[in-house]
């Protein structure tokens, strides 16, 4: 790969990471923005081919019903969830209830799909009618909590269907139950904590006294379509960096390594895991490895898939997001680095 093109590369993360935060128009086309970038990093590359177009324009299909059909499920039978929430909340009171769902949910993402999991979290948000600063502050600790618990079963989400197919054969036979195995004692206390944080809302219980609006079959069109554009977007974008990641990130140490997969906030955690996982790695490895990739997946909108969709159902801003996120993200980040290198190899 020559000089220019990882001059472009980087150039490409660097406006991904940043820009969104500086210019408004950006932030508010997202999807749109990263699309046009992900373009020029598979331009530069010349990887253009029919496979690439193709899987751009399958992948989001399913992500994208997921959201629509959810979404109007969700309308229908608004009432029915607001009741069994109400009675629930009614029982506990309200931060116990946050507590208890997120937590339900994000140890449910394993079999339900995170997607599936994040769509579900959108509606309790909505139907808890809680002020705008503590609807974020739900969606992102619940999104944190999600991306942890779906990465448990090779159903979860992309990136451990992929760890578990690369890791099928000698010497790890990877199972069903494989990273379950690996890295329960990680991934429970984590999503038990984003649970906690989730219920600990800055307002206590006040509530918005706003009237909760009832999303329309048209935005729920749009919220799907703006959702598959994101993800074919991450499609292009993510198979265009993949050569510079190959290049960089997979020769680092370890621990270089644990913290330069901190890169997940902006590239999907799945290709980076297609690049980086090796049947070679010690169980060891591949811990540090995923857990950098599944907790940084939370710091920013692209980072996974249910940030994604939470952002763009409560028009969530990057900035806005990012404030919630990056400093509890961080600390998680430096606690489980600690707790990894502790622990006996």
């Amino acid at each position: 790969m020559s000089t220019l093109v990882i001059i472009i590369l980087t150039l490409v993360i660097l406006l991904a990471l940043f820009l969104p935060f500086i210019v408004h128009t950006v932030e508010q086309q997202l999807e749109a923005f990263l699309f046009i970038l992900g373009i020029i990093a598979v331009t530069a590359i010349g990887a253009w081919n029919w496979h690439l177009v193709k899987d751009a324009l399958t992948e989001p299909i399913k992500i994208a019903l997921a959201v629509l059909i959810i979404g109007l499920l969700f309308r229908k039978f608004r009432l029915n969830i607001a009741h069994f929430i109400e009675h629930i909340e009614l029982k506990i009171g309200l931060k116990k209830t946050i507590i208890l769902l997120v937590c339900v949910l994000g140890f449910l993402s394993s079999v339900i799909t995170a997607i599936v999991a994040a769509l579900i979290l959108c509606e309790i948000a909505a139907t808890l009618r809680l002020t705008k600063r503590d609807t974020i502050h739900v969606v992102v600790m619940g999104c944190f909590a999600i991306g942890l618990g779906a990465i448990l079963t090779p159903i979860g989400e992309p990136l451990s269907t992929i760890v578990v197919g690369k890791l099928s054969g000698e010497p790890h036979h990877a199972g069903f139950f494989y990273l379950f195995h690996l890295l329960w004692y990680l991934i429970i206390p984590g999503v038990a904590f984003f649970a906690y944080m989730a219920g600990r809302t800055k307002d206590e219980q006040i509530k918005s006294q706003q009237r909760v609006e009832i999303d329309s079959a048209k935005d729920i069109l749009i919220r799907a379509a703006k959702v598959y554009l994101f993800i074919m977007a991450l499609v292009f974008f993510g198979h265009g960096l993949t050569p510079l990641a190959e290049i960089s990130i997979m020769k680092l140490p370890l621990a270089a390594l644990y913290w330069a997969n901190s890169i997940s906030a902006i590239l999907d955690n799945a290709t980076l895991a297609a690049a980086e996982i090796v049947p070679t790695m010690t169980n060891t490895q591949i811990e540090f490895l995923l857990m950098g990739l599944v907790v940084s997946g939370g710091f920013l909108i692209p980072g996974n898939i249910p940030n994604i969709i939470c952002a763009s159902k409560f028009k969530i801003k990057s900035k806005e997001w990012a404030k919630q996120a990056l400093p509890i993200g961080a600390a998680c980040m430096l606690v489980y680095f600690i707790v990894l290198e502790i622990l006996p190899k």
